[in-house]
C-alpha cells in the first residue's frame, strides 16, 4: 500500500522526503509520551514484570497470556523505532544495526530513559531538516 502511494520505492525505503520527515517527527515525539515511558520500564525489567504478575505460570495458557502481556509493552515501547525502518531503509543493514544497537542501550543502559529523549530530540530535529531540505 505505501509503494502503491509512492512512499516507498520497491526496495522499501523511503521515496518521500516528507513522509520520512513525519515518521521521523512521529519517532521522536513518541519517544517523549508517557506511553513511551511505561512500556520501556515494563520491557527494560523483564523478571520485575513477570514477579508483579504473579511470577512464572505452570500452565501453557497462563505462560503464552503473560508472554503476549509483556510483549505487548515491548511493541508498545520500539514501534515508532520499528517505523523508522521505512525512512532508512527496510533492506538497509546498517540501518537495522544501528536502530537495534540503539534499542539495546534503551533498555539496558540505566540511564535509557535519558538516550530516548535525547533520541526524540535528534529524531524531531532530523525530521524538521528533511522537511526543510525538500522545501528547497
Amino acid at each position: 500500500m505505501l509503494e502503491r502511494a509512492a512512499l516507498l520505492d520497491p526496495m522499501m525505503t523511503g521515496a518521500s522526503n516528507a513522509f520520512g520527515a513525519i515518521v521521523l517527527i512521529a519517532a521522536g515525539v513518541y519517544q517523549w509520551t508517557s506511553l513511551k515511558e511505561i512500556c520501556l520500564k515494563n520491557c527494560q525489567a523483564p523478571f520485575a514484570f513477570i514477579q508483579r504478575h504473579g511470577g512464572f505460570r505452570r500452565d501453557a495458557r497462563g505462560s503464552l497470556l503473560l508472554g503476549v502481556r509483556h510483549g505487548a509493552y515491548c511493541v508498545g515501547c520500539c514501534w515508532t523505532l520499528m517505523a523508522l525502518l521505512f525512512v532508512g531503509g527496510v533492506m538497509n543493514v546498517l540501518w537495522i544495526a544501528a536502530i537495534t544497537i540503539f534499542v539495546l542501550l534503551e533498555k539496558v543502559v540505566p540511564v535509557g530513559r535519558l538516550i530516548s529523549r535525547i533520541a526524540g530530540v535528534g529524531f524531531v530535529a532530523g525530521g524538521g531538516w528533511v522537511l526543510l531540505r525538500s522545501a528547497t
